[in-house]
């Protein structure tokens, strides 16, 4: 198990904003609630808040996050797209299209992890990360209003790093990148990979420039016959792509094609 502190990342960073403050806990309840408490007092677009261990993590929808202490990256982000300094945005971002910050943090992780490891990780929608087919990190996005403007968003990402995920409970469906590769896979340079690829896509997305396609391209999803759990209860039909804010375009049975932005699909299968 490889050290983290915050001396350590600010001394390996390649980002230039992502992480450049940072609070660091060997343990915490959760480093998205952390960050939150910290949004809410003002930090600073990019303060990183990151933990070995989370006594209280949790995933979408309220689900546990489960990883033995050490085995994992457990960080959380806070973004303030209206007053970053990577680019002047006093507009800031339309809270309808904060799915965007999901898939800018997805897709700067999936980089991370092939420039580290060599592995080819798939995007499962709306927030998994894949190896394999199988579960191996998740990305949860939870917003701090100012009326209909959008004050903050804290992004937290776990990913199992270092750590045999056979031990998790069957259910979850897990591996790590170093159950993948059989050895050794080393934190920190994969912890400042990503914040340098999540940076970039971020600076671009608040320059304007669309994300959406990269996404839908790196989304595993996409054209597999799936049963989709929404707030209308369970839909089921062909994943067909995504829109512009993100959500997830589902032909049913009767032709008719449903867009969801907020679901959780419950048994992927093929086509």
């Amino acid at each position: 198990m490889d050290e983290l502190s915050a001396e350590t990342i600010r001394a390996a960073l390649r980002s230039e904003c992502l992480g450049r403050q940072v609070l660091y806990q060997d343990r915490m309840d959760s480093t998205n609630s952390t960050a939150a408490s910290l949004a809410r007092k003002g930090a600073a677009d990019g303060f990183l808040v990151i933990a070995d261990e989370q006594t209280a993590g949790r995933g979408r929808l309220g689900r546990p996050w489960v990883a033995p202490r050490g085995g994992a990256l457990l960080f959380s982000l806070v973004l303030r797209p209206h007053d970053s300094p990577l680019h002047k945005c006093p507009r800031g971002l339309d809270p309808r299209r904060a799915q965007a910050l999901t898939m800018v943090c997805s897709l700067g992780v999936r980089q991370a992890i092939l420039e580290t490891t060599g592995l080819a990780a798939q995007l499962k929608w709306p927030n998994d990360i894949l190896l394999d087919g199988r579960k191996a990190g998740g990305i949860l996005c939870e917003l701090g209003l100012d009326g209909p403007r959008l004050a903050y968003a804290v992004v937290g990402i776990g990913l199992n790093v270092d750590m045999d995920a056979r031990a998790l409970p069957a259910e979850y469906r897990a591996t790590s990148l170093s159950n993948e590769l059989g050895r050794h896979v080393p934190r920190l340079r994969l912890l400042c990979a990503a914040l340098l690829y999540i940076e970039q896509r971020y600076r671009s997305l608040l320059a304007g420039a669309p994300v959406v396609e990269e996404w839908a391209a790196a989304l595993q999803t996409i054209g597999q016959r799936v049963e989709l759990s929404t707030a209308e209860g369970m839909l089921e039909g062909i994943a067909e792509g995504v829109d512009a804010d993100g959500a997830l375009l589902l032909r049913l049975d009767s032709g008719q094609v449903r867009p969801v932005l907020v679901g959780d699909i419950a048994a992927p299968g093929p086509a």
